[in-house]
């Protein structure tokens, strides 16, 4: 294997770690709710904000991670994301000081912003034409995270050690274990990079362009936004009110658990196939076929739930691609690394502020009418939004800004 070439796939390893350790650390909460609620003296309901955090977090940072990328660099933004994310993992778990919990997790968001931005950038820099293939393993790792993280809460939380469990605190610990193996890898990549960029160019480089304000005047990039916003926003909807809808239909815990575990499980399969299908002619209408997909599972989980096992995997694959094709969206329409980081900021920054609210809206629409039928509004409206978008970006057009 040539040198270029190992160091495509080391940069590829660094990728994956870090890949995993976006999701682990905020998934891990939902499932030690109770346990967290029951030793505060509290309701899982008031407890129910933290859930959210991390999505209104990120809307608020991601804006303001190119600002960081532009001064300091991509590498080195991304390393002190993982040290800050190290931080507030460890912050969150202290169990002297109910504030500990909240501001840990804070912490714990803005981290995963400024990673969430800047990773499709690096991508794009560093894997050029394998962006999309690159793009949906990353995709896809993402989905693997949140299912670890889920998975591992609770049997490290109830794990007895002298007599006693270890409680909600070691669980959350246990969520962020893989962080310091990502870090060290990213640390070594970074390095690696920088004497080669040194060698390659011993004078000062050019400062990074300023985009970060230039990029919301573009409408190209708020389409990317749009379409980014919308996809996010039906994601969390599914993943949020599948169970409900499942158990009001009188479905056991054993068969709700099997449909969000196959929900999660299509979703990473659907990142990996997205690039496969980006391959062949047409691939642009897939853009535009993923959410019309998912408009049809949502119409038949709501309307035809005897079929509730099909529309669930309809509605997983598709969810998983459009991730997927987001952000090699995101990638591809940007002239440069530092447009797409900054295209990418915006576009979380919109994106995940719908993302937060559609949950919400679905929830209150449902107390409402005391049915599913007025909720599925929310849903056909966002994944309108997601048609409407895909569809302007089929003719190829590219964010271009000025320095």
């Amino acid at each position: 294997m040539s040198t270029p070439s190992k160091r495509l796939v080391w940069q590829f390893v660094a990728v994956f770690l870090v890949a995993l350790n976006m999701r682990m650390t905020i998934a891990g909460v939902g499932p030690l709710l109770n346990d967290i609620a029951d030793s505060r003296g509290v309701s899982a309901g008031t407890l129910g904000l933290l859930a959210s955090i991390p999505l209104l977090t990120w809307a608020a940072v991601s804006p303001f991670a190119q600002t960081l990328s532009a001064r300091f660099g991509m590498d080195r933004t991304v390393t002190l994301s993982l040290v800050v994310l190290a931080l507030g993992t460890v912050w969150r778990s202290l169990d002297f000081s109910t504030a500990n919990l909240w501001l840990g997790t804070v912490l714990i968001g803005a981290a995963l912003a400024v990673a969430n931005v800047l990773m499709p950038a690096i991508v794009k820099r560093d894997f050029g034409p394998r962006t999309p293939a690159v793009m949906g393993v990353y995709s896809a790792a993402l989905g693997g995270a949140a299912g670890i993280g889920t998975a591992i809460a609770i049997p490290v939380s109830r794990a007895e050690v002298a007599g006693r469990p270890l409680g909600w605190e070691a669980g959350l610990l246990a969520t962020g274990l893989t962080i310091p193996i990502a870090l060290l890898a990213w640390l070594l990549i970074a390095e690696r990079g920088a004497r080669r960029a040194a060698r390659a160019a011993p004078a000062a480089p050019a400062p990074a362009p300023r985009v970060g304000r230039a990029v919301w005047r573009s409408k190209t990039a708020w389409l990317l936004a749009c379409y980014m916003g919308a996809q996010s926003t039906s994601f969390y909807i599914f993943a949020t009110w599948i169970a409900p809808i499942m158990f009001s239909r009188g479905a056991s815990a054993a068969m709700t658990s099997t449909g969000i575990t196959l929900f999660h499980i299509c979703g990473m399969l659907g990142s990996l196939l997205a690039p496969l299908l980006l391959r062949f002619d047409g691939r642009s209408l897939l853009q535009v076929a993923l959410p019309v997909i998912q408009l049809v599972g949502v119409v038949g989980l709501v309307l035809a739930p005897s079929a509730t096992f099909v529309w669930i995997v309809a509605l997983g694959l598709c969810c998983g691609a459009a991730l997927s094709v987001s952000l090699t969206l995101i990638a591809q329409r940007s002239s440069d690394a530092h447009t797409a980081a900054a295209v990418s900021g915006m576009s979380q920054a919109v994106g995940y502020s719908i993302a937060a609210l559609g949950p919400v809206l679905f929830g209150w629409a449902h107390d409402l009418s005391g049915g599913w039928a007025l909720p599925l509004v929310v849903s056909v409206a966002a994944l309108t939004l997601h048609v409407s978008a895909g569809w302007i970006l089929r003719d190829g057009r590219a964010v271009r800004l000025a320095n």
